[in-house]
């Protein structure tokens, strides 16, 4: 008897009495196969359907498989699947198992859910986000249209507390479960080795210490595929077979990775976590275990989504650890050290927290829901992920711009694609391409199909030419989809796959920098093939798939874009501006730049430009480089910082400096720029008259009379006022030419600073208190100055003394 046997009564009750329960119960229990069916006796179930929900396609197989077997009949009888590119159900079909992303289409298109008495979230932990919007989605269903809607969530490991307050405080059943011990041997982290080499050497040793079959557990399919190299060089035995388990296998394959070997044979299972949950592997009992997961994280900021290797939690480590245990006592292999344990995340965060969330965005807008709080998710959306992903269905025409769905939105969000990849396939059936742009996203949406080729023309080829089940199963799907598009329009001018592609992924076209293969993305980061890819030679791509780097991406999948298209599909988002570039004569003309991001479409010159163009653009040169732009005369300079030296002694005047003339470059400077083709071409006069303007006429005579521009010394000769000067105002003159002064000179209410200077203008001494000068320091400097230039006057008391602008008077 399967251990949830035992609480069935319980569970029964709780779904008699109430419409929502929460089931905890360990891997091996038997929730996923076994509940369903003891539920389809049910009173409240009325004779109605169970939909069951699966985080994969290989478990929902397996599952019904499992199921219809109980009952001794085929699949799509009173148990049947409904997967992407699969399904298997009849009218007599009682228990449908899905994917979570099928049930999210079904409840969207029929939000009573009729003819379903029961939905059942199995292995509800993984946390995907088609389950949480799955869960929210009947929730608010059951709450407004179906009140007889029973809502089961099942998981092996979770906080039911949790969920149970999310379902009005559901009673929460626990199934302590049937596991068999298993023994954990820690073979440490060798950094030194590549990880599928530890995996082949961890491997090696379990079949040599352990019987029974094992089931290794490794991030991806890249690692498996190499392991799998590695053993079938080292492992020579007849009586060991390799099978590969992941997304991408054709459902055969996965299949004979599931059933058990035939007698006297042993299985090496290389999985993803696929084979975490829901799955019996039959003839386990070993297991070796990675530590790491693959998972896709988004970023908001490029539009795209990665792969990241991370660490697994310590509940998927234990349910690892558990599927040695599940029909035997087993062996556990962990590839890390036992205190890297501890450190370990409890529980990996869920989907909704990291991905793109266009997808949801457009469903809640199909519900009905502007806001994620208008349902009750577990965990709510990131509020800046999902105001990104709105901002990419405005983009895609699919929300207005009150956040209502529009005609297209409607269209989009009855695909079973994402909304990148159905507008894709709407679109190109405006030219009669929809079939061809299904094919695309049946290889943009199911990795390893065509081959993993980067040229995606060649990838189409290759599975144009595919036979295998799955290629099938694909292209099958893709017919549906293009079906879905129609084939209005016509084949005439037919789109590239390039365009087809820069539709569903606008941020991800990219033009050709630097070397051979170095390309930049529309948001300006970098992204490259390898030199020897055909594609390396092209000036556009539109890319598909990108892996994460540090710097930069390597491109995994894109095709040719043809410039001319891109530019007419894409003219909407273009940004065109002016750039001024001299010729060699001195002459500006326009450079009119188109840009699409940070990418230049198409540089174009113009050499007769808009006047009010090159206008705008001197003055943004301006206000860029500075004043010192401007050919300036010193009459206007002078004027500025006598008026500038004014107001610092408390004068309302209007401020000229360099910063305010900026800020008023449109008062002033504009209406000088029209016609002109370059700023050498302004005249200083022009300049001068123009800032001027900025001062009222009696501030002007204020200024010419409170800071003259020249100073008279007592000999009759004027010298120039220097009001930039550090201290001040000043002049410089010769001594000679102040005796006789026994005042010292002001200037705007100041005293003005003197330098005086030797005959041969060499200075002398700096004061701004002259008769001080000729009490004090004069003596010395007089001693001085007879000794090197005995022909001059130099008086005891100069303050008495006639000036001079000559050595020595006439007749002296």
């Amino acid at each position: 008897m399967l251990p949830v046997e035992e609480i069935l009564p319980a569970l029964r009750a709780a779904l008699e009495d109430r419409t929502s329960a929460v089931l905890v119960a360990p891997p091996g229990a038997g929730k996923t196969t076994l509940v369903p069916l003891r539920l389809l006796d049910a009173a409240w179930l009325g004779g109605g359907k169970i939909v069951m929900l699966e985080p994969r396609r290989l478990a929902a197989r397996a599952a019904a498989q499992r199921m219809a077997a109980t009952l001794g009949e085929k699949v799509g009888e009173t148990v049947g699947y409904r997967v992407r590119m699969q399904s298997k159900v009849s009218a007599r079909t009682r228990i449908e198992v899905v994917t979570e992303g099928v049930f999210s289409r079904m409840i969207l298109s029929d939000p009573s859910l009729e003819g379903v008495g029961a939905v059942l979230f199995d292995e509800f932990h993984e946390r995907s986000l088609d389950a949480d919007l799955g869960l929210a989605l009947a929730r608010d269903a059951q709450g407004v249209l179906r009140e007889d809607l029973r809502i089961l969530v099942m998981s092996a490991t979770l906080d039911g507390a949790a969920v149970a307050r999310l379902l009005d405080e559901a009673p929460v059943i626990e199934s302590q479960g049937r596991a068999y011990p298993v023994e954990t041997r820690y073979l440490g982290r060798d950094e030194r080795l590549r990880l599928e080499e530890r995996a082949a050497r961890a491997v090696e040793r379990a079949l040599a210490e352990e019987t029974g079959s094992v089931l290794v557990f490794l991030p991806g399919q890249g690692e498996i595929l190499r392991t799998a190299e590695i053993l079938g060089e080292r492992l020579r035995r007849p009586d060991v077979r390799v099978a590969p388990l992941y997304g991408a296998l054709d459902p055969i394959q996965q299949d004979a990775a599931i059933d058990p070997p035939p007698p006297g044979q042993r299985k090496v299972v290389l999985a993803t976590s696929i084979a975490e949950t829901s799955l019996t592997i039959q003839g386990v009992r070993v297991v070796v275990d990675c530590g790491l997961a693959r998972v896709p994280r988004f970023d908001p900021a490029s539009g795209l989504t990665r792969l990241a290797t991370v660490r697994v939690s310590r509940a998927a480590a234990d349910q690892r650890r558990g599927r040695a245990g599940r029909t035997e006592p087993g062996v556990a292999y962990r590839l890390w050290d036992e205190a890297e344990t501890r450190a370990l995340p409890a529980f990996a965060d869920p989907e909704i927290l990291d991905a793109d969330l266009a997808g949801l965005a457009l469903d809640l807008a199909r519900w009905g829901a502007r806001d994620p709080a208008d349902l009750a998710f577990l965990d709510p959306p990131p509020a800046a992920a999902f105001a990104e992903a709105r901002a990419l269905l405005l983009r895609l025409e699919a929300l207005d711009a009150d956040g209502v769905l529009t005609a297209h939105g409607e269209a989009l969000s009855g695909f079973p694609l994402t909304p990148r990849l159905a507008h894709m396939v709407l679109k190109a059936g405006e030219t009669g391409q929809s079939a061809r742009a299904a094919l695309i996203a049946a290889l943009v949406t199911e990795r390893g199909l065509g081959g993993r080729d980067a040229d995606l023309r060649h990838r189409l080829e290759g599975l144009l030419r595919d036979r295998s089940p799955r290629a099938r199963d694909a292209k099958a799907l893709a017919e549906r989809w293009a079906a879905l598009a129609g084939r209005q329009g016509s084949r005439d001018g037919a789109l590239d796959d390039g365009l087809l592609l820069a539709f569903a992924y606008p941020e991800r076209v990219a033009k050709a920098r630097g070397g051979n293969g170095e390309f930049q993305l529309v948001s300006g980061r970098g992204a490259f093939v390898e030199p020897t890819d055909a594609l390396a030679r092209e000036k556009w791509l539109a890319i598909a798939e990108l892996g994460g780097g540090d710097r930069r991406d390597r491109i995994l999948l894109a095709a040719p874009l043809d410039e001319a298209e891109l530019a007419a599909a894409f003219a909407g988002q273009m940004e065109t501006d002016y750039r001024l570039e001299e010729s060699g004569g001195g002459k500006l003309r326009a450079k009119r730049v188109t840009r699409l991001g940070r990418l230049t479409v198409r540089e174009e010159i113009d050499e007769t430009p808009d006047p009010a163009i090159i206008a705008a653009a001197l003055a943004d040169r301006v206000r860029a480089e500075g004043l010192v732009k401007l050919p300036w005369g010193e009459a206007i300079g002078s004027f500025r910082r006598r008026v500038m030296f004014l107001r610092g002694q408390g004068e309302n005047l209007p401020d000229v400096s360099d910063a305010a003339l900026l800020q008023q470059l449109d008062d002033w400077l504009a209406p000088l720029l029209p016609g002109l083709r370059s700023l050498a071409a302004l005249k200083p006069d022009a300049l001068d008259g123009a800032v001027r303007s900025l001062v009222p006429w009696d501030a002007q005579r204020r200024v010419e009379s409170q800071a003259p521009t020249r100073w008279t010394a007592p000999t009759g000769n004027s010298f120039a006022i220097d009001y930039a000067a550090e201290g001040g105002p000043r002049v410089d003159v010769r001594v000679q030419e102040v005796f006789g002064l026994a005042e010292h000179p002001t200037v705007g209410g100041v005293p003005l600073t003197l330098s005086l200077l030797s005959p041969a203008h060499r200075p002398i001494q700096t004061t701004k208190d002259l008769p001080g000068f000729w009490k004090g320091s004069w003596k010395d400097v007089r001693s001085d100055m007879r000794g090197r230039y005995p022909k001059h006057v130099w008086p005891e008391d100069p303050a008495s003394a006639a000036p001079t602008a000559r050595a020595k008077p006439r007749g002296t």
